[in-house]
């Protein structure tokens, strides 16, 4: 009976081990996908502050143009960090774009009860995505064979920039020391 309960202990240290270390893969894909996805976003609102003055580029930017993927160079060291390996997509082209990251622990499961385990490395999956929180609408374009008006109050207008949560941004081309952050363009988040 006592080995019975002894070879459940050692079973249940099996589980244990093996759990861990999945748990350890899964942190370490999870955080080398948001730190490829915001080494990305800033890229990008730097981007966009580049370009303020050319509202005819924001939507391409918002939407993950403009700027070369290369987060990944940021995944791998975090993974390091986290005791692990990573093999990272980047995925510029989608709808959210963003990362794809695969990590494998660098400490196998360990010996157990169970052979073969003390050569095993977990492995898991983890995407992080970009996305835009605002919105803008451009200005109607006036006919080609229409004048503008005269006085030209519109000429120096930027677009309003329409936020999640109700945030409004009211840029002044002649004024632009109050600009939104990385973290109020753009929601970086796992995907599920």
């Amino acid at each position: 009976m006592v080995g019975g309960l002894l070879l459940l202990a050692f079973a249940f240290l099996a589980v244990g081990q093996a759990t861990a270390n999945r748990n350890s893969a899964q942190t370490a894909a999870d955080a080398a996908a948001l730190a490829a996805a915001l080494d990305t976003r800033d890229q990008l609102t730097d981007e966009w502050v580049a370009n303020v003055l050319d509202p005819t580029k924001w939507q391409d930017i918002l939407d993950g143009g403009g700027v070369a993927f290369t987060g990944c160079a940021r995944a791998s060291q975090l993974a390091a960090q986290n005791d692990a390996t990573v093999d990272c997509t980047p995925q510029p082209g989608l709808s959210p774009p963003g990362y794809e990251v695969v990590a494998t622990t660098d400490k196998s499961v360990g010996d157990s009860i169970v052979p073969g385990t003390e050569n095993t490395h977990s492995t898991e999956r983890a995407t992080a995505v970009i996305e835009p929180r605002c919105d803008f609408e451009l200005p109607d374009e006036p006919p080609a064979d229409e004048e503008p008006p005269a006085d030209d109050t519109d000429a120096d207008v930027l677009p309003k920039l329409t936020c999640e949560d109700g945030v409004e941004w009211n840029l002044d081309p002649k004024d632009l020391t109050n600009l939104p952050k990385p973290e109020d363009l753009f929601d970086v988040h796992l995907a599920d």
